[in-house]
């Protein structure tokens, strides 16, 4: 069974094509710049003999300026192409998975699209106000192209509705909460829920777990998993909360925030625009790359650093605080960008919560973007490095959604 697999971003378009349930890649690729430039890209990936993923096509440009509707026609062309397609009759797709930034507290599973789950959808918009409205022109795009093919839709909020009252409120008045919304969410909950349940294989599924998983790359966040279970996570009522990430300046003080308006007179939009876009570790060293801040601190740079210096701190403080939560902690996981491909950090945090009970296996640690197991055999707190399949995620939900 062929599964598409979608991710409408306000200005990207990525993809994944399955077969499924075997989980079998058949193509991936990427639209960017849709809607916001001159000329839109697209990536376009098949694999090898090997089944490694190899780019066929790489930063295609449209000749004009594309819209979502552009992309997803170029993706069907592309799908049918007799050289770079995986499909003869667009009859053999399936299924369509989407992932979907914002359920709100309306959605704590995957669910199969209809009207009614439509409408939930858009009345998440004001809490996701770039993401939910390109998801949902996604499903109803692809409604249109594929009519009378199964859609489920698969929120990243979804994993994180177990989390207990006293872990989303915010203490403000509660008729934000009541009339607004106003709380906690968490996001990247596609991949959290993903690794947990690796790290739980790993562990040879146990009764009962204590995992703390940290996705890191350019948008990061950290989740406590008690009995597989989201407890807590640090992203909030945006993806802006928590950890230092590539642009996003994480948790601060909230009266920064003002200050900083009536200092310089800057508008909402502005400040939500230095916050999200202009802050974390671009705003600190120049770059939210993560390879060129490693090779400069390497070299020497101060900012570089920082920024360094700041992020495992920050690991460290979320890791032990989330095990004092849950009572103690059987395991971490390393996961994202970041997480994968950055051995000095996992070193640095290992070195810092030897009290709980790990030791790191160095030459282990020294592997980048591949699952394994990088404490000693006798570390009581086992870390794990489990790269993320979050479209792999959805298709599994998506299969067994339109099959059930």
């Amino acid at each position: 069974m062929k599964e598409l697999i979608i991710n409408c971003g306000s200005s990207s378009l990525k993809y994944t094509v399955f077969d499924m349930p075997q989980g079998k890649e058949l193509c991936s690729g990427i639209f960017e710049q849709l809607e916001t430039a001159d000329a839109a890209t697209f990536t376009h990936k098949l694999p090898d003999e090997n089944g490694d993923m190899q780019k066929v096509l790489n930063k295609d440009h449209f000749k004009v300026a594309a819209t979502h509707t552009d992309a997803i026609h170029k993706l069907v062309d592309t799908l049918l192409d007799p050289k770079l397609g995986v499909i003869s009759d667009i009859s053999e797709i399936k299924a369509v998975g989407h992932r979907v930034l914002h359920g709100g507290d309306k959605f704590s599973e995957s669910t199969l699209v209809s009207e009614s789950v439509k409408e939930a959808i858009a009345e998440c918009i004001p809490l996701g106000p770039l993401h939910n409205p390109a998801n949902l022109q996604g499903i109803v795009a692809f409604e249109e192209m594929l009519p009378g093919v199964p859609q489920v839709a698969v929120f990243d909020t979804a994993f994180h509705q177990t989390m207990p009252d006293y872990a989303y409120m915010y203490a403000l008045p509660y008729e934000y909460y009541e009339k607004e919304g106003i709380r906690r969410y968490g996001f990247h909950g596609t991949s959290h829920r993903y690794v947990t349940k690796r790290c739980l294989d790993l562990l040879g599924n146990p009764e009962h777990s204590r995992i703390v998983t940290c996705h890191l790359g350019n948008g990061s966040s950290i989740s406590a998993v008690k009995d597989g279970k989201c407890l807590d996570t640090t992203m909030g009522l945006t993806p802006l909360e928590g950890i230092m990430m590539g642009t996003r300046c994480g948790s601060i003080d909230p009266a920064i925030v003002t200050t900083i308006m009536k200092r310089h007179n800057l508008t909402p939009d502005e400040m939500d625009k230095l916050m999200n876009k202009q802050s974390g570790m671009l705003g600190l060293s120049g770059t939210s790359d993560n390879r060129t801040i490693e090779q400069r601190a390497k070299d020497g740079d101060e900012r570089a650093k920082l920024v360094e210096s700041m992020l495992c701190h920050a690991l460290i403080k979320y890791i032990g605080g989330f095990a004092a939560a849950m009572g103690g902690i059987d395991a971490v996981v390393f996961t994202g960008g970041i997480g994968e491909n950055n051995p000095q950090y996992r070193t640095r945090v290992a070195d810092a919560i030897g009290f709980l009970g790990t030791t790191m296996d160095e030459e282990k640690n020294h592997v980048r973007g591949e699952e394994i197991d990088i404490s000693t055999p006798d570390s009581k707190l086992k870390m794990f490095v489990i790269p993320t399949n979050e479209e792999l995620m959805i298709a599994k939900d998506t299969y067994a959604i339109v099959n059930k």
